[in-house]
């Protein structure tokens, strides 16, 4: 039976469903391309949001348009579609990411579709969490869930973990040292009452750390924000290190589509999530990232994990912005 083409309604859906992802900055670095009649949805890169001095290479931009990419396929599953994905399919298009056949005469995954009602719930959470171990037993879903795509998810040891936070505290000292490193952050934060469709708002920059050692980024930097709280963080940060064997952009695609499963699966089994990526940006530093002993060759995100409050809900562009229909 030949493939149906999709109206611009189901069309649509699927492109809001993909844009919930997480983005570095929440830049929200991707745009959608769909031809009518066509049962192909393409996903490109929006360099006009690549960040060329955090990050240089649009490693982080793939990640997040990998995220992006996973959560398509779920709402397709969800919806009861079957998926069948191109990772950089023309060699000479840059941009052109991936391309996605839709198609509703193959089995659905059900393992993806039962994902779906965490991607409105996925939001990074800034809030301290309780010093409480993530079970062994959800460790290993979460792992499972890693492999799937095609990744790696490490749940580092006590030295590990030390380690880890050493890099966080020496990359905050480089960037006090060195202003231009926060002009991204400038750029990608919006403060007060400022209407935003992109961005970190203020309403999202959770409390100001007033102790405890978890790797949470302050968006506030120097700058104070009325009415914001501060609290005390974990002591005991409950961290997972994602990476891949390789080390090239199909990888870090992978590596995006295997986040955002493993953070949509936490959701589920009760969890908090934050990423923590800020130590990554510098090359020296992302190399000291992994265990020597583990097989993982390049790690591409430090995940907190934890039980507590969940994340804020950050502003997504509309549809019409991101989603060109021919």
């Amino acid at each position: 039976m030949a493939a149906q083409p999709f109206d611009t309604m189901k069309v649509r859906a699927l492109v809001t469903a993909a844009t919930a992802a997480p983005s570095l900055h929440n830049a929200q670095p991707w745009r959608f391309r769909h031809r009518r009649g066509s049962d192909i949805l393409e996903l490109c890169a929006d360099l006009e949001r690549a960040m060329p001095l955090t990050d240089p290479d649009n490693r982080a931009l793939h990640l997040g348009c990998g995220a992006a990419l996973f959560n398509l396929r779920v709402a397709a599953a969800d919806g009861g579609l079957h998926t069948d994905t191109v990772l950089l399919p023309d060699p000479t298009d840059r941009e052109l990411l991936a391309a996605v056949r839709l198609t509703g005469t193959a089995r659905p995954d059900g393992d993806l579709a039962r994902l779906f009602p965490a991607i409105a719930r996925r939001h990074t959470s800034r809030h301290p969490f309780q010093d409480r171990p993530v079970p062994g037993a959800v460790q290993e879903r979460l792992r499972k869930a890693a492999r799937r795509e095609g990744a790696d998810l490490v749940f580092p040891g006590e030295w590990h973990v030390e380690a880890l936070l050493e890099h966080v505290r020496d990359v905050e000292g480089r960037d006090s040292l060195d202003p231009a490193r926060f002009e991204d952050v400038r750029r990608w934060t919006r403060s007060g009452e400022e209407a935003a469709v992109d961005g970190i708002p203020e309403t999202a920059f959770g409390p100001r750390k007033q102790g405890g050692r978890a790797p949470v980024r302050d968006f506030a930097g120097r700058r104070a924000v009325p009415g914001r709280p501060a609290a005390v963080f974990e002591t005991t940060p409950h961290l997972a290190v994602l990476g891949t064997v390789r080390d090239r952009p199909d990888d870090w695609l992978r590596a995006g589509q295997a986040l955002e499963r493993v953070l949509l699966l936490a959701i589920l089994n009760g969890l908090a999530t934050s990423l923590t990526s800020h130590s990554l940006e510098h090359e020296d530093l992302r190399e000291l990232a992994r265990d020597p002993r583990s097989a993982l060759g390049f790690v591409h995100m430090v995940l907190r994990l934890g039980y507590g409050p969940a994340g804020t809900k950050t502003p997504r562009r509309p549809v019409d912005e991101v989603l060109e229909i021919r």
